[in-house]
């Protein structure tokens, strides 16, 4: 048993690597649009190549191995968002940690969020992590600003020229307003899932950070991140949500899982 062990314990790291790594990829593109093709063109490839050795079709054989080249350039292009995310992730170096003025911040913010809730006056906003928003923040208008109820209210007035965009916060301040955020393209039934939380749902697709929304026709508030949604929270479970992501946790409850043409809720 040594001797084997000695000749073999490099096959059981790798196996084990490969395995890992074939883990995490799963759990992180399950959940993506680009998955249900992957699965349905693994399915047909599978199929083809079982029949083709059975019968041994020899011109079948030939198209499926030279096809596997074209393969891995069509998973760059079908996953090219979600490899864009990771990619910008490991290449990220800035930190972000909430701390005492930050906290402060996060509690104006979510005050500010309470008075729109009750007005249905609809916002959104992203919290900045790791990967810089400077891209986004150029749609919009700089501001610069301290976070106060009175501002955010004031921009989210349905009659102000920024009102319809997105808010991008940093470092417990208001770096832009009147932002354009990518919009998720994921087929959504549920009706209570509109265009600020697929923007919501689009800038944690292709960021780090967190959005907020709050629903212009209920008043509901949720948070989004990494592709999925925390729906019609109440404002402490906002905060703790918010809080724990910030501490590297994760979403938990009231979570609507997005699929391609359809949402259900389940709890965490």
């Amino acid at each position: 048993m040594w001797e084997f062990f000695k000749m073999h314990w490099r096959d059981g790291v790798e196996i084990y690597i490969l395995a890992a790594l074939a883990y995490y990829l799963f759990l992180f593109f399950r959940a993506t649009r680009g998955a249900r093709i992957l699965t349905g063109l693994l399915v047909l490839l599978l199929s083809l190549t079982l029949i083709s050795r059975l019968l041994e079709l020899a011109v079948i054989n030939w198209l499926l191995e030279r096809f596997s080249v074209f393969l891995v350039v069509g998973l760059v292009v079908i996953f090219q968002p979600e490899l864009r995310r990771v990619l910008a992730e490991l290449g990220s170096h800035r930190l972000f940690s909430f701390g005492n003025q930050e906290n402060e911040a996060l509690d104006e913010l979510i005050e500010a969020m309470k008075l729109l809730s009750a007005r249905r006056s609809g916002a959104l906003f992203a919290l900045q992590r790791h990967i810089d928003l400077k891209p986004y923040a150029e749609s919009g208008v700089e501001l610069d600003a301290a976070i106060t109820p009175e501002l955010i209210t004031t921009i989210f007035h349905p009659k102000t020229s920024l009102h319809d965009g997105g808010v991008i916060v940093d470092q417990g301040r208001l770096r832009a307003g009147g932002c354009v955020f990518p919009v998720s393209q994921r087929e959504v039934r549920d009706r209570a899932i509109g265009l600020r939380h697929r923007a919501g749902l689009g800038i944690t697709e292709e960021t780090d950070s967190i959005a907020l929304v709050v629903s212009e026709e209920s008043g509901a508030l949720s948070v989004c991140f990494k592709g999925e949604i925390a729906h019609d929270l109440e404002p402490e479970e906002l905060k703790e949500t918010v809080t724990r992501i910030l501490q590297g946790g994760g979403l938990r409850k009231k979570t609507l899982e997005i699929e391609e043409g359809k949402a259900h809720e389940k709890g965490r």
